[in-house]
């Protein structure tokens, strides 16, 4: 499966997920364009599939990937007891109106 390269560097267009991926879990939802959203839903997922595993080298991948080490925390001990029996489908896509200045298509997505 193709990526989308989301209109910059693949640098920081890792940068950018990596920081979606920790405000996600921060605060729960985050308002974005919907192209980074379906982007971000791959990594979300990816990132709570090894908080379900909760091994020590599934930490240090997450710790490796996100920002802080809080929000690591709070993946493993509170989101991934939350998913514990669910097999897939962590996130969800709502369509919002479109952005005032270029007319992007915004989405919120959240943790389900």
């Amino acid at each position: 499966m193709a990526y989308r390269r989301l209109g910059v560097k693949s640098a920081h267009r890792r940068a950018m997920l990596r920081n979606a991926a920790t405000s996600l879990f921060k605060n729960g939802k985050i308002q974005t364009t919907e192209p980074r959203a379906k982007e971000l839903v791959s990594v979300a997922e990816q990132m709570i599939t090894l908080a379900k595993k909760g091994d020590l080298a599934a930490r240090r991948s997450a710790l490796a990937y996100l920002m802080e080490e809080d929000v690591v925390t709070k993946l493993f001990g509170e989101i991934a007891a939350k998913y514990a029996d669910r097999q897939g489908g962590y996130t969800r896509i709502i369509r919002l109106e479109q952005r005032r200045g270029d007319a992007a298509q915004m989405a919120l997505i959240e943790l389900v």
